[in-house]
């Protein structure tokens, strides 16, 4: 009785939430070019959407859209704070640094080049690091959801402290267009032009994997990625694309985009036109679906958490992505902001972490 109420009060929140920041006002909608078009102008602008990136060859190798990430010249790290040790166990002391670096991707759609590359500050990546003083320690990247990514907020939104007790060490990341690499107003990425957020998602990945790359050179043995919400879809597309990806963790996770459009109502006509409409928009994102190649991390490696009462991302998604990476779907009460009984679900991700923490220990 007390968790079905509770989950009444977080599913009210998440419908606050989505009416105040996800969904578009009439306003809002008659501003976006894209959104403005009759049913058979937007399916006519999709399927060129499509023809752009929806080739066959992005699918039997996935680095065909997505380049290989490399170290980046200039990696600046600029000391935060110390950690200082736990009582008795003098090797959890540890820093906390602020890491920089050039994200050197331009997009596969040439003529996006003047958009894409205006907002400056969206040039530079960037993420906070907790790491561990003395031997290398596995590592845990942290992906943010939609208009987050400070990292006052991410801080207490992850269980850092946590992960970083059980011997990972952990890097805040920061996606695309958002935080520290944002323009004023709301987020460029993702977008109503589907060619934007593509491409979004394709630096998010060079990103994520730049990090990556970083991170082990440094010497960590193996990195994972854990994700919420839109940094749910992230990492669960990155581990489509990497090989190196040592475990993968999405929390209430988005898994189409397309379901996602329409949720939020933003498509137009008849059922059968809507219908059409869903169907073309999944087609124009397929490059960057997390659901369209197969899994490159062992199931074993994998727990998906989603929220019974989320009404953000629906429980939907998070099934979604449990079938396609054939892992464990652990569930709690609460909602997409209030996610109350999250707790017994870390509990399963620490099991899940636990032979890779003792072979590294």
């Amino acid at each position: 009785m007390l968790k079905r109420l509770l989950g009444g009060v977080a599913s009210g929140i998440d419908r606050a939430f989505g009416a105040a920041v996800l969904s578009r006002s009439r306003r809002g909608k008659s501003l976006s070019q894209s959104e403005s078009q009759g049913h058979l102008e937007r399916l006519r602008q999709l399927d060129a959407i499509r023809a752009t990136y929806d080739r066959a060859a992005h699918y039997a190798d996935p680095r065909s859209f997505f380049p290989s990430p490399r170290h980046p010249d200039g990696v600046r790290l600029e000391h935060v704070r110390d950690v200082p040790a736990r009582a008795g166990d003098p090797r959890s002391r540890g820093e906390v640094v602020d890491a920089t670096w050039a994200s050197t991707i331009t997009p596969f759609d040439a003529t996006l080049a003047g958009r894409y590359l205006g907002p400056e500050a969206n040039h530079t990546a960037a993420a906070r690091l907790f790491l561990h003083g003395g031997s290398p320690r596995p590592a845990a990247i942290l992906v943010h959801g939609y208009r987050f990514g400070q990292y006052a907020v991410e801080e207490r939104v992850w269980p850092v402290a946590r992960l970083y007790d059980l011997g990972l060490d952990v890097a805040l990341a920061v996606l695309p267009f958002h935080a520290v690499r944002a323009r004023p107003g709301a987020p460029f990425f993702p977008s109503s032009d589907p060619r934007i957020t593509n491409e979004g998602f394709r630096q998010a990945v060079f990103d994520l994997g730049t990090l990556s790359v970083i991170l082990r050179e440094r010497g960590a043995p193996a990195v994972g990625v854990m994700g919420m919400s839109l940094g749910a879809y992230v990492a669960a597309l990155l581990a489509t694309v990497d090989r190196d990806v040592a475990f993968l963790v999405p929390v209430i996770p988005v898994a189409s985009m397309a379901d996602m459009a329409r949720s939020g109502g933003r498509f137009v006509g008849t059922h059968a036109e809507k219908e059409a409409q869903h169907a073309a928009l999944d087609a124009a994102y397929r490059v960057v679906s997390p659901l369209a190649r197969p899994p490159r991390v062992d199931p074993d490696r994998v727990v998906v958490v989603g929220g019974d009462a989320d009404h953000v991302t629906p429980i939907a998604h998070a099934r979604s992505l449990a079938a396609h990476f054939h892992a464990p779907l652990v569930t709690f009460h609460g909602g997409h902001l209030l996610q109350l009984g999250r707790e017994g679900a870390f509990r399963k991700v620490e099991e899940m972490l636990a032979p890779l923490l003792a072979s590294h220990a």
